[in-house]
């Protein structure tokens, strides 16, 4: 059974170990626990059988959210898992008073930029460069929520 709730201090490590298997630049199990620690800062997890396969983790700046990292492990992809996890960070935005969800995807990743425009983000704009590792344009996308 999928369950998705808020990151616990003790999620970190296995979020981390994720994070590294998953994204050419991880984030380090201390800058996840900075993240942690925020105050304008949701983390999501989703477990399945007591094994994490997903996670999310997203800023509040002003009415917006704008969501940092969002990961499922491979072997769960296309199972509803990121939906499940917008769904859930939906739900919680609605009721902080978030009125729009923003993000940047690499260029390159055609699968995630298909996922957001299916969940209703549109395209914004594009940052020349802004990825590293390797340097790669961002696609920035937008959905306002409650539409």
């Amino acid at each position: 059974m999928l369950v998705i709730r808020k990151m616990k201090e003790m999620d970190i490590p296995a979020v981390a170990r994720l994070e590294a298997e998953i994204f050419p630049d991880p984030w380090s199990e201390r800058a996840l626990l900075d993240s942690y620690r925020q105050k304008r800062t949701l983390l999501l997890v989703a477990y399945e059988d007591q094994q994490l396969i997903g996670y999310l983790i997203m800023y509040y700046a002003l009415e917006d959210g704008e969501i940092a990292r969002i990961a499922v492990i491979p072997q769960k992809r296309r199972q509803g898992v990121g939906a499940r996890l917008l769904l859930e960070l939906e739900n919680l935005c609605e009721l902080g008073g978030i009125t729009r969800l923003l993000l940047d995807v690499r260029e390159s990743n055609g699968p995630a930029i298909s996922f957001y425009t299916d969940y209703g983000f549109v395209q914004d704009g594009i940052r020349r460069r802004y990825y590293s590792d390797p340097v790669e344009d961002g696609v920035l996308m937008s959905r306002d929520l409650g539409k």
